[in-house]
């Protein structure tokens, strides 16, 4: 498809960060280690998405915030990554959040940053540009909020976005999703930990995990994918339900990963692929996301081979 064919596509990021990420050998108690590698990449959930959109050459306008001097460095990043996006500038430091990948044990520690606070008077202009750029398409609201915003905030923009004729995509954790499920987004992507927090149920199987999914998609909720890590995921719709396992790949970042998942799933439903193939992308973005460090995404030639490894199946809708 042509950049002219594609739907309006928008992200949000209201509480957007500069991610740095170290490889080390190992950590030693009360003792300084040396970087085998270090990286700086624009950071946020909603940015993460549109960085794979432009790497599935996907058009999309991305909405954040800029703060400080790391404000200013986060905008040189995002020139770098992504080809459109729109911002307000407040008071304060635009957060950094830092990744540290311990090589020996192959494990992972992640520190998130505090952002600064957004003010209802620069909140209000940015979240109305946002709807307006929606328009007919795909607006994605996801993330963490920064210091003063509702966790309301989702729920009132997906009735804004579907109210202009819109499709929300909604992919955030505790109050944010609780509430903005309420308003009924077009697609809800949780994890399998968010799932159960939100229905306060251990979903150890499958099978427990699309019956939940069911149950909020019976809601008025039109598509729920549940990514399940090293299971794959699975897409729940009204007589549907999909399970995509995963190709096996050496993880060594999970960093992006559900970002990935969002922007997979919206490109195919942007391009309005057969539902199978849409999960099927989705899966493959995720897959090739994790073999990279740290915050370093998939890149878009590596999904040919991974998506025939991608094998699906029907459950019980």
């Amino acid at each position: 498809m042509t950049a002219a064919a594609f739907p309006p596509i928008t992200t949000l990021t209201l509480n957007p960060a500069v991610d740095v990420t170290y490889e080390i050998d190992c950590l030693v108690k009360n003792q300084k280690v040396h970087a085998k590698t270090s990286r700086f990449d624009p950071g946020g959930n909603g940015i993460n998405i549109g960085r794979a959109l432009k790497r599935l050459q996907v058009p999309a306008k991305n909405f954040c915030v800029l703060a400080g001097e790391t404000g200013q460095f986060l905008e040189r990043l995002l020139a770098q990554h992504v080809e459109d996006f729109v911002y307000v500038r407040v008071a304060g430091e635009t957060r950094i959040n830092g990744t540290i990948i311990v090589l020996e044990t192959q494990s992972q520690y992640e520190v998130s940053g505090i952002g600064p606070p957004l003010p209802p008077e620069s909140l209000q202009p940015l979240s109305q540009r946002f709807v307006e750029a929606t328009a007919g398409g795909y607006g994605v609201v996801t993330g963490s909020v920064p210091q003063g915003v509702s966790e309301d905030i989702y729920a009132t923009l997906i009735q804004q976005i579907r109210a202009a004729g819109g499709r929300p995509i909604l992919d955030a954790h505790r109050g944010l999703l609780r509430n903005g499920i309420k308003a009924r987004p077009f697609l809800v992507k949780p994890n399998r930990y968010e799932l159960e927090q939100l229905t306060g149920k251990s979903l150890d199987s499958i099978d427990a995990v699309v019956a939940e999914a069911r149950g909020l998609q019976a809601g008025g909720i039109d598509y729920v994918c549940v990514s399940l890590g090293g299971e794959g995921a699975v897409l729940v719709g009204e007589q549907l339900a999909l399970h995509a396992l995963p190709p096996r790949v050496t993880v060594r970042s999970s960093v992006g990963a559900g970002d990935s998942m969002v922007a997979g799933l919206v490109a195919g439903f942007a391009q309005d692929l057969p539902v199978e193939e849409i999960l099927r992308l989705a899966v493959a973005c995720s897959a090739g996301t994790v073999r990279h460090p740290g915050t370093e995404l998939f890149f878009a030639e590596e999904l040919a081979a991974l998506k025939p490894e991608i094998h699906l199946r029907t459950l019980q809708a």
